[in-house]
């Protein structure tokens, strides 16, 4: 080939896919083997030199943009989103938040609100960075699914397998009568697996539960880790010493389940949380603003976070100068609710999972995994059985328990800051928001469901309930 073409849409960056790596290493030796190469050739052959140099190469994907109309949304009724979110921007004070809808693989909403700072005029921009807290659950939950696909573990295999502390766990019972003290200390009647972590039935909570003033002695409560002084293995490692909340398999208990599985993943891959998320997803995803700690030299993209003070005043709650994200430790790689992202890169991590694991060219997962993270495994354990949980996010099972608009399988979650997102399988649909609001002000608790809804109405051409099995 005289040739080495690149397809539109696609650019080079770091990541894990040799197949370029392969053919152009080829493509350089045929041609370096020929005296009458000429300069071309040869210019050639060092900048192919230069890519064989980097670690690993990926081909990242551009994801394409759409009119609504061309994916079956109505421009009209997407403003209607427009308008709502710009006023609570100037009529409630709300700080700045970015929005992206994607639909049939095509972003065909992506609009910045806002101020960057409320104390400054500078609007917010569309590629800020934000703190997505809990969202990291499901990037995490696909390293998991990773390393179950590279026959390195099954979600079944007890967690002491890999991580021998979680031989013998203890539980605290709490007596009967609310007015009595205490707790008493049983051994766990089993030992607990990689589904139970998965599925937050493990009975380990972020502290809150009956042992709750040995959570406060450890230092180990709630679910910022991001400050810590010490890897996410010696927080475990002291976690495991603490009694949990419940036996394994018999509560749903929301807690430090997903960290303990990106210390498990790092046990297995043999690199650290940052380095598997960043070699194995964000960097062949392209998702080149999606990390645990952030460089100063992109400090100025982060987004201050904002939350109800005493008096219920929206006010600062973590000013980017002083951030533990950027000036901290950066040792304490927090799988459950640790990475910052942009709402485009997550997009792009969403689109991943809504396309069967793939994107761009670029196969992070088969859609038989995305599949079985999209089912619901825990029954009647999480929300009585109304919503379902998967392997990393709920799972919307009946749309009147709901009382919003969705559809019957989409998934998704959201994170402390009240930043939220869903994938709709049957709708073919995509939707990020980020705000960073922690605790959220009264005037503002509504601002997730309103951007639900006024996704939904935007939808013109539709599948319609007349295609989904509600008896699944």
């Amino acid at each position: 080939m005289n040739n080495l073409t690149i397809k539109k849409g696609r650019k080079l960056v770091a990541g894990n896919n040799f197949s370029l790596v392969t053919s152009c290493s080829g493509y350089l030796r045929s041609n370096m083997a020929k005296k009458n190469t000429g300069w071309l050739g040869r210019a050639l052959g060092l900048i192919l030199l230069f890519l064989l140099g980097l670690n690993t190469i990926a081909l990242a994907y551009d994801v394409p943009r759409a009119r609504p109309e061309e994916v079956g949304l109505a421009a009209d009724r997407l403003n209607r989103l427009t308008q709502t979110l710009q006023a609570y921007c100037d009529q409630k004070e709300s700080p700045g938040m970015v929005a992206l809808v994607a639909r049939n693989g095509r972003v065909a909403y992506q609009q910045a609100f806002g101020r960057f700072r409320l104390d400054r005029p500078e609007p917010m921009p569309a590629n800020a960075i934000f703190r997505i807290a809990s969202q990291s659950k499901a990037v995490t939950s696909v390293a998991v699914m990773i390393l179950m696909e590279e026959g390195k573990l099954l979600l079944d295999d007890p967690v002491s397998r890999y991580i021998p502390e979680f031989e013998e766990t203890y539980v605290a019972v709490k007596p009967d009568g609310k007015e009595v003290r205490g707790y008493s200390l049983v051994p766990a009647r089993r030992q607990i697996t990689i589904r139970d972590l998965l599925t937050h039935t493990a009975g380990i909570s972020y502290g809150d539960g009956p042992a709750r003033d040995e959570y406060l002695q450890a230092g180990i409560h709630g679910w910022y880790l991001t400050d810590k002084n010490m890897t996410i293995g010696e927080v475990v490692k002291k976690l495991v010493k603490l009694p949990f909340d419940a036996q394994p398999g018999e509560r749903f208990v929301y807690g430090y389940n997903i960290d303990i599985l990106g210390y498990l993943v790092e046990v297995v891959s043999g690199q650290t949380l940052a380095e598997f998320v960043e070699k194995r997803i964000t960097a062949p995803l392209g998702m080149k603003d999606t990390c645990f700690f952030l460089p100063e030299s992109r400090a100025s993209r982060l987004t201050p976070a904002y939350g109800a003070g005493e008096d219920g005043k929206i006010k600062m709650t973590e000013d980017p100068a002083t951030s533990p994200y950027i000036y901290g430790p950066k040792k304490c790689y927090s799988g459950g609710a640790g990475l910052l992202s942009t709402a485009e890169d997550y997009a792009r991590f969403l689109l991943m999972l809504q396309n069967g694991g793939e994107l761009g060219g670029t196969r992070i997962l088969s859609p038989k995994s995305v599949e079985l993270m999209a089912s619901d495994h825990v029954g009647r354990l999480y929300s009585g059985g109304s919503a379902g949980f998967g392997l990393g996010f709920s799972i919307v099972k009946d749309l009147g328990s709901s009382g919003i608009p969705g559809t019957v399988g989409a998934y998704g979650w959201g994170g402390a800051y009240f930043t939220t997102y869903w994938v709709d399988p049957v709708e073919n649909l995509i939707a990020v928001f980020m705000i960073q609001l922690l605790p959220v002000p009264a005037n503002l608790t509504d601002l997730q469901d309103k951007f639900r809804t006024l996704v939904y109405q935007s939808i013109v051409n539709g599948v319609g309930p007349q295609q989904v099995n509600h008896n699944k």
